[in-house]
C-alpha cells in the first residue's frame, strides 16, 4: 500500500510516516498543500492522510480536486476541526474517513488500512494462495502452516503480488506499490527482494520470473 501523508506540523508528520511504515506501507510526505498536489499528480497512491488546514494550498480543495477528477485514492481526514458540523463538511468534501486530533495511533493504522483495502477491487483480509496465507490485518504470513519470518519490504511485495491474484505484476508496480519516492528506480532492490522473497517462501517455486514483463505469483 501506498501512502501520502500531507500534514504542515512536521513532527506529526514525520512521525504518522515513521508509523505507517512500520506497518509494511510506503509512504511519502508532504508538509504543504503545493507538496501535496505535486506528489499526488505524479504518483499513484492508495490513501491521502490528509491534514485540511494546510498551507499554500488548502485541505479542502486537495480533497475537493481528487474528487473531482475521479481518482481511486481514498482519503482521511486528519484534523484539528472536531465538531460535527466540522466532520460533516469534510465528509461532504468526498473524503471517506474523518479522524479529529488527538488521536489514537492504533486507530490510524485500522483506518488507513480499511480504506487501502477499499482502493481497490473488495479483498478479504486474509489472502490464500499456493499455500500461502497472509493475515494482513497481523502483517503475518505462512505457508502450509509454517510461519514465514519476513521483512516489512518482503511482506510487502508478497502481498502485491498475491493481491494481482494470478496476473503479471512488473517492476515499475511494486517500485511503485511497495517503495516511497526516494526508491532509486534504477536499481536492483526489486530483484534482491524478490529473490529473499523465493528462498523464505521455500518449494515448491511459487514466484516466476516473466522475462520482461515482471514476476507473478
Amino acid at each position: 500500500m501506498r501512502v501520502l501523508v500531507a500534514e504542515d506540523e512536521r513532527d506529526l508528520a514525520d512521525l504518522v510516516a515513521v508509523g505507517l511504515r512500520r506497518n509494511a506501507m510506503a509512504v511519502d510526505v508532504a508538509y504543504d498543500g503545493a507538496a501535496a498536489a505535486e506528489r499526488l499528480a505524479v504518483n499513484d497512491y492508495d490513501v491521502l492522510v490528509l491534514d485540511r488546514d494546510l498551507p499554500e494550498v488548502h485541505g479542502d480543495v486537495i480533497c475537493r480536486d481528487l474528487v473531482r477528477a475521479g481518482a481511486r485514492t481514498r482519503i482521511l481526514m486528519l484534523t484539528a476541526a472536531a465538531s460535527v458540523p466540522e466532520r460533516v463538511a469534510g465528509l461532504g468534501l468526498g473524503a471517506d474517513d474523518y479522524l479529529p486530533k488527538p488521536f489514537d495511533y492504533t486507530e490510524l493504522v485500522a483506518r488507513v488500512q480499511a480504506l487501502g483495502r477499499r482502493s481497490e477491487a473488495l479483498q478479504p483480509p486474509t489472502l490464500e494462495r499456493h499455500g500461502i496465507v497472509l493475515d494482513t490485518y497481523r502483517l503475518q504470513a505462512s505457508r502450509d502452516g509454517r510461519f514465514l519470518r519476513l521483512s516489512l519490504k518482503e511482506y510487502a511485495v508478497l502481498e502485491v503480488l498475491m493481491r494481482a491474484n494470478g496476473a503479471v505484476v512488473s517492476t515499475e508496480t511494486l517500485m511503485e506499490s511497495a517503495w516511497d519516492e526516494h526508491a532509486d528506480p534504477f536499481s536492483s532492490v526489486v530483484r534482491v527482494i524478490v529473490s529473499r522473497l523465493r528462498a523464505k517462501l521455500g518449494d515448491p517455486p511459487c514466484i516466476r520470473t516473466v522475462p520482461g514483463a515482471g514476476y507473478l505469483l
